[in-house]
Formats: C-alpha cells, sequence, structure tokens
C-alpha cells in the first residue's frame, strides 16, 4: 500500500497505463526477421571464406579432404608456396601490387582530370565525348582480348618494353578499360561541387591547375578513394587479359600463377592455391580498411547533397 502510494505521489496523482510487453510474434514481425535476415546474409558470406581458410590450413593439398571445417590445421601449404623454386609467389605477388598500385593511382589522376574537363568546361565534343563513354562500357573487355593481343604484339615490335611480356603494356591495357566507367562516375560527383567555389578562387587569380589540385580534389577524396579502391580489386582480380599478355612465369600475376597450381587434372594443390588465395586477400583488406572512412564519408556525403 505504502509503495503504491508513493508511485501515485511520484508521478503526481495519476496512475498511468502500466507498460505492455510485446509477444515473441510482434516482435518478429517487427523487426525479429530483419535480424534474421542478416544473420543469414553475413553466414552467406563468411562461409566462403571460411571454407577457403580452413583449406589452406589442411596438409592434404585436396578439396575433398577440405569439407570437414578444420579437421586439420597445418602451415604446410604455406611454407610449400613461399618455399618452393617452382612456384615464385613473392614474384608474383610484388607484380600484382606493382601492377594493381600504378593503375589505381593512374586511374585516379586521369580519371581525375577528365571528369575535371568534363564537368567544369565547355567544349566541342563534350556531349558525344561523355555518350562515348558510356556507350564503350555496354561491351566487356573480354570480347577485345584478340584485338588486344594483336595490338600489344604490333607496339612490342616498335617499343619493346609496351608490348607483350611486360608489367606497363598491362598497365596500359587496364588503364584503358578502367578510365571509361571511372570518368563517367566521377563526373557525377564531380558535378555536386558548386562551381561557386571555382569562380571565386578564379577572382583570386587561381589558374584551372591550382583549382582542381587545391581546392576541388580535397573535396572529392571520396569518391576518389572508392575509384582507387575499386581499380586495385579489379586489377588483382582480373586473369583473362593478364593470361594472354604475360607469357613468362616470373612476370605473371598472382591471378595467373596460383591458377597454375589446379589446372593439373592429375593433381591439383588446393591446399595451396587457398593459402595464395588467403595471401592475396591481404592488401585488398587492408587497403579497404585504409580508405574505409573516405568512402563512409563518400556514401553520406553523396546522400546528403
Amino acid at each position: 500500500m505504502t509503495a503504491s502510494l508513493d508511485t501515485v505521489a511520484i508521478t503526481g496523482g495519476r496512475r498511468g497505463p502500466a507498460p505492455r510487453r510485446r509477444s515473441a510474434g510482434r516482435w518478429f514481425a517487427d523487426t525479429g526477421w530483419r535480424h534474421l535476415v542478416g544473420v543469414v546474409m553475413v553466414a552467406f558470406s563468411l562461409l566462403p571464406i571460411v571454407f577457403v581458410i580452413s583449406s589452406s590450413l589442411n596438409p592434404n593439398g585436396t578439396l575433398t579432404g577440405s569439407n570437414a571445417l578444420f579437421s586439420q590445421i597445418g602451415f604446410d601449404s604455406y611454407a610449400r608456396i613461399l618455399n618452393d623454386p617452382k612456384t615464385p609467389f613473392l614474384a608474383w605477388f610484388a607484380n600484382t601490387l606493382i601492377i594493381a598500385g600504378i593503375t589505381a593511382i593512374a586511374t585516379v589522376f586521369l580519371g581525375g582530370l577528365a571528369a575535371y574537363a568534363f564537368s567544369r568546361m565547355r567544349f566541342a565534343g563534350r556531349r558525344f565525348g561523355l555518350i562515348g563513354i558510356v556507350v564503350v562500357q555496354m561491351f566487356p573487355q573480354l570480347l577485345a582480348v584478340v584485338a588486344i593481343f594483336l595490338l600489344m604484339s604490333a607496339i612490342g615490335e616498335w617499343f619493346p618494353a609496351l608490348g607483350l611480356n611486360t608489367r606497363i603494356g598491362l598497365i596500359l591495357v587496364y588503364l584503358g578499360g578502367a578510365l571509361g566507367v571511372n570518368t563517367y562516375l566521377m563526373y557525377g560527383f564531380f558535378n555536386t561541387i558548386p562551381q561557386s567555389i571555382d569562380e571565386a578562387a578564379k577572382i583570386d587569380g587561381a589558374g584551372h591547375a591550382r583549382v582542381f589540385f587545391t581546392i576541388v580534389l580535397p573535396l572529392v577524396a571520396p569518391i576518389l578513394a572508392v575509384v582507387a579502391l575499386l581499380s586495385f580489386i579489379s586489377s588483382v582480380n582480373e586473369y583473362v587479359v593478364a593470361s594472354v599478355l604475360l607469357i613468362d612465369t616470373d612476370v605473371q600475376t598472382l591471378a595467373v600463377g596460383l591458377t597454375k597450381l589446379v589446372s593439373n587434372p592429375r593433381y591439383a594443390d588446393w591446399s595451396a592455391f587457398s593459402a595464395g588465395a588467403v595471401i592475396a586477400a591481404l592488401p585488398v583488406v587492408a587497403l579497404f580498411l585504409f580508405l574505409q572512412k573516405y568512402i563512409v564519408g563518400g556514401l553520406t556525403a553523396g546522400a546528403v547533397k
């Protein structure tokens, strides 16, 4: 009785209805199903990663023996792929980082210049150029493999450093395929930057180069990070063009080199292949974590603008 009177006194003499507890069915209908869907999607996304890690730790080297996750744990596959003289994994790893890194940096720089020109300048053929970029991206790069091979072969006769079996030649091919879609992607983000900022800088005597490098680039850093990440990932994972242009083993990338480990139908070293795939994923994960704040900032900025 005393507790009841104290409650009435605290609430000012008014007795409010007691909060009703939602039933389990009502909670599931409101928000519970979202948690269930999230758990299923996370499990669906992590299952391949867990399977690859389990296969890399399996010393047997067979894919069928890896069905039982983490049944056997050992680092024999990592030692085998790093120390085998017939498998120059470190050379493949270095080639991949060099090619993917230069491609990402050049794509961001050249694509940013092109996007700035399309966004801020008015010149003859501007509209036709934008439409051409979109139309060209409709055709996959796989259709041009034969033409790319013949073109690089002809270039190699005159400039051997840019032809077949060269890292620079592969980088140039990657740039040709990546600049179109990335330029159009950055062009849309450049349009969200008010042109009044450029005009104010020009009144103070700044030219196009100074406006681009000192004012516009810091404002579009999120989209530059996104383009760099996408270009780096696509260069690391690309196989078809790299397998055609890179012939010698010591200049090949990870995608081409690791495929050789499982190309033999009599013996496919899936354990070493999985170990190499895990090591190859580390630079991509590190770059994603480094650029994560810029990517999140680009998504939120794009939503607000």
